[in-house]
């Protein structure tokens, strides 16, 4: 069934699991025929010039449309539901301040590759030619793989990070807001190595591409700091007990405990620890378990846990979050949470590929994705997002800074530079920044 809904009725009725605004507008609708064409010449990889062309023409009044495909319940929900909340965002800063019409489509993944797929193809069947999501590596690579690519969509994830996705023969349609792993496991080697002071280590990840990638990009970083690993000890999600898998994990004695996974599991993981071993124990966790609830959850202040995560750290990030703590009702110290910021330039950076495109159409809009992050260009950020949209339309260069970071994305659609947060839990609830870590590809 489709139903043609009002913008902020989009942000106000978003469901924990439903489908939120199917509005019926398919791609190729021809809203994005404009007047003319501006095309812009750029040198190819052989040294030939290669043109891309802008097809917008200045024309404004038409439907742009995106997907929003993220986990609302399941393992991830508990993240997951800022993130959405996040990328539809854009909706609510842009509302009124465009001649664009805003069309979004929100999904729920459930933090399982298929229902993701199925959720993918209603959107896929909507004609939503680009999508904010997944969250989950895992969940990214069976939609991306089973969904987008063939049916010639972009996506944009806020917050999947595995090295695998890099590798993806994807034509040009996946990008990511968030960065690859191999970043991360060498940020969370030099904490390791450096802050920690530890020589031996073991982790214990969740058996999926974000996990086991993960695990080995900080193994690898960690013996070339001349670390030594005692064990790696994988383990599935959602299971009742934990301790055999913690037992592995501590058997070596490790100086430093990697735990990898997701608050469903690592909430009972936790209470385990906390149950049967030593709470001692130095711990690192890392995205995916910076929860604020997590202390809460588990009983516990989490005094020994310490971890990393990708920091939002943009030109935009302060209008963000204001516009954030705003419309969902936020203390002004209250943080939007982990990858929230990646998820609101996401969407940002699909909707001014769509304008620049001047259609709902996957493959042009995939063509601009390049363009209007990376220099140069006239500066967009989240701020005047609205005036951005209207250049990108009119054939303008324009060149997105975030909420997140600068955003500028090489061959493979990942991230050239990131921002780190090393952070610890408050007890009670909460999450304490301790420092900023600053890496490049």
């Amino acid at each position: 069934m489709s139903q043609r809904i009002n913008r902020r009725d989009v942000i106000r009725g978003v469901g924990a699991a439903g489908i939120v605004g199917l509005a019926g507008c398919t791609g190729g609708d021809g809203d994005g025929d404009g007047d003319g064409e501006d095309t812009t010449t750029t040198e190819s990889d052989d040294g030939g010039d290669t043109t891309t062309t802008q097809s917008g023409g200045g024309n404004t009044d038409r439907t742009i449309s995106q997907g929003v495909l993220l986990p609302t319940t399941g393992g991830l929900a508990d993240l997951g539901e800022p993130i959405k909340n996040a990328a539809v965002l854009p909706q609510v800063v842009l509302e009124g301040e465009t001649d664009f019409e805003l069309d979004f489509n929100v999904q729920d993944t459930q933090t399982d590759p298929n229902a993701a797929q199925s959720a993918a193809q209603t959107l896929r069947n909507g004609g939503y030619p680009a999508v904010t999501g997944a969250a989950s590596s895992e969940v990214s690579i069976a939609v991306y793989e089973n969904v987008f690519i063939p049916s010639g969509m972009v996506g944009c994830s806020p917050a999947s990070t595995s090295p695998d996705i890099t590798d993806i023969n994807d034509n040009g349609l996946v990008y990511r807001t968030a960065p690859t792993d191999a970043l991360q496991g060498r940020v969370l080697a030099e904490v390791a190595t450096e802050r920690h002071e530890a020589s031996t280590a073991a982790t214990m990840y969740v058996n999926n591409s974000y996990g086991q990638l993960l695990s080995d990009s900080f193994v690898s970083a960690f013996e070339e700091r001349g670390g030594q690993m005692t064990d790696q000890v994988s383990f599935q999600k959602g299971q009742s007990s934990y301790s055999s898998r913690l037992s592995q994990a501590l058997n070596g004695d490790p100086d430093t405990l990697v735990v990898i996974g997701y608050p469903e599991s690592g909430i009972q993981l936790f209470r385990d620890f906390y149950a049967d071993f030593d709470s001692d124990v130095p711990i690192m966790v890392t995205d995916g378990l910076r929860s604020a609830s997590l202390p809460a959850d588990v009983g516990n202040s989490l005094d020994n846990v310490t971890g990393t995560a990708p920091l939002a750290a943009g030109p935009g990030r302060d209008y963000y979050e204001q516009q954030y703590r705003e419309e969902y009702g936020l203390a002004e110290d209250e943080d939007p949470g982990v990858f929230t910021a990646q998820a609101f330039d996401a969407t940002a950076v699909c909707l001014l590929a769509n304008a620049a495109a001047g259609e709902n159409d996957g493959a042009a809009i995939a063509e601009q994705m390049q363009a209007v992050a990376n220099p140069e260009g006239q500066e967009v950020t989240p701020e005047n997002l609205a005036e951005g949209l209207e250049m990108a339309a009119a054939g303008e260069d324009v060149n997105y800074n975030g909420a997140s970071s600068a955003i500028a994305f090489d061959e493979n659609g990942d991230l050239t530079a990131a921002t780190y947060e090393y952070f610890g839990f408050q007890e009670g609830g909460g999450i304490e920044s301790i420092d900023t870590i600053e890496f490049s590809a």
